[in-house]
């Protein structure tokens, strides 16, 4: 496998009032090309805070984030943090922000809608995904006319059709019930594995989470354990409960 991201010494602090809080507390780690890791910690340990900062939602306090070797110094001001987004990124969030006025297809189409991809390949990208995630019948519909499950095919469909190398996911079985999260999930490893994509889910559900290649626990803005998954939840779960729980 090729490194594609390379984070080394990540930090986010916080001032407030005479208080200091350490959202990331010295977070190193790398992803390879086609690798699907999973998070997983308490609340407030700093698994979102990670995810926005790796698609320039947020801006650290220090560190350094690499891009396939390349170090992405100026990608958290704009322009600059909008491009990366559009080259590197794809977002599958816990609340789906697909736009009501919009039908299914043109949600998902927006992303190259938005860059100015001819309609040719819009179309052709666009019709690929909507029979990927099982949505052609439902193409001309508003996303309030189907189910959570299916809005959230709606996001994983818009979130890829740009192609992206990375999907950053926070949360995106949270609002979900059992049935409906083990479709997405399983969505979401095919098409890891098929299409070599690389995911980087954030979750407290060890049953997600072991759809993953790879867990990292966080606890208090540290990373303090890093272990391959075997896809049972026995293991994670005593891994969560000696790492997390007992810290």
């Amino acid at each position: 496998m090729t490194n594609l991201l390379q984070i080394e010494r990540l930090t986010k602090t916080y001032i407030r009032g005479t208080e200091t809080i350490h959202a990331l507390d010295d977070v190193s780690f790398s992803m390879q090309e086609g690798e699907f890791i999973a998070i997983m910690g308490t609340s407030g340990s700093g698994k979102s805070t990670l995810l926005n900062i790796l698609g320039a939602l947020d801006q650290p306090t220090g560190g350094t984030l690499r891009l396939r070797d390349e170090p992405q110094r100026d990608i958290f001001t704009e322009p600059a943090a909008t491009l990366y987004r559009q080259q590197n990124i794809g977002f599958i969030f816990q609340s789906f922000h697909l736009l009501d006025d919009l039908t299914v297809s043109e949600n998902i189409a927006l992303p190259l809608m938005l860059k100015g991809v001819d309609a040719t390949t819009i179309r052709q990208r666009m019709d690929h995904l909507l029979e990927h995630v099982g949505l052609s019948r439902w193409a001309k519909h508003r996303p309030t006319e189907l189910s959570g499950g299916q809005q959230q095919r709606v996001a994983i469909a818009r979130a890829l059709i740009a192609e992206p190398p990375i999907i950053l996911a926070d949360e995106p079985t949270g609002n979900l019930d059992f049935r409906t999260s083990t479709d997405i999930m399983t969505l979401l490893k095919a098409l890891n594995k098929d299409q070599q994509t690389s995911i980087l889910l954030v979750t407290h559900d060890a049953q997600v989470a072991s759809y993953a290649d790879r867990i990292l626990y966080f606890h208090d803005g540290r990373i303090v354990a890093d272990q391959p998954s075997t896809g049972e939840l026995g293991p994670i779960m005593e891994t969560f409960e000696r790492y997390v729980r007992s810290v």
